[in-house]
Order: C-alpha cells, then structure tokens, then sequence
C-alpha cells in the first residue's frame, strides 16, 4: 500500500472558503477516481491555515494509473480552473509513505 499524504497551506481566513470550493466542485470528481479519503482534516490549532488529506493506492502503478485518469475528467479541469481563480491555495506539499506492518490500515 502507499499513502499519498497531501498538506495544503491556505491563505489565512480562507480556509473554509477553499473546502467548499472543493465540497461543491472537487470532491464528486476526486473520490469517482480515487475513491474516498483515508483522511480529510483541517486543523483546529496550530498552523490553522492548513488542510491535510490522505489517499490510499496498490502502489505507484495504481496511483498514476487513477490519478491520470482523474486529470482526464473534465469535471475535475473545471474544478482545478476554479481552485486556481480563488487563489486561496498558497503551498502544497505532497509525500508519498508506506503504512509500518503494526499500521492499523489494512487494505
């Protein structure tokens, strides 16, 4: 299994500007072709302008595989061409991690 673990910075004040863009406009696209977040947070204290999602692959073949076919999607350009017109997205840092054997994700 591999984890795709996404960490979005958004511009203070914005951040549940940005989550509705992508509730209303992103996320039926995303999870048609990724299936459903492991995870989907944002943070309560902190750096409080963050956003963290999780999404679970096979392996490297199986995202690029999903994730090409999600860039495909004209659902998903529109709502990419939308999220770019906001400008609430300031960073995106992304790792690719494997779950330890004692992980309780089993998949």
């Amino acid at each position: 299994m591999l984890v795709d673990h996404r960490t979005y910075r958004i511009k203070p004040g914005m951040t549940q500007a940005h989550l509705d863009i992508y509730e209303q406009h992103g996320l039926a696209a995303q999870t048609r072709h990724l299936g459903p977040p492991l995870a989907y947070l944002y943070a309560e204290s902190g750096d409080v302008n963050t956003i963290v999602h999780q999404w679970a692959y096979e392996d490297a073949a199986d995202r690029m595989r999903r994730r090409a076919n999600m860039w495909a999607d004209p659902e998903w350009l529109a709502y990419i061409k939308r999220l770019n017109e906001s400008g609430y997205l300031v960073e995106q840092r992304t790792s690719l991690m494997i779950p330890t054997k004692f992980c309780p994700i089993k998949r």
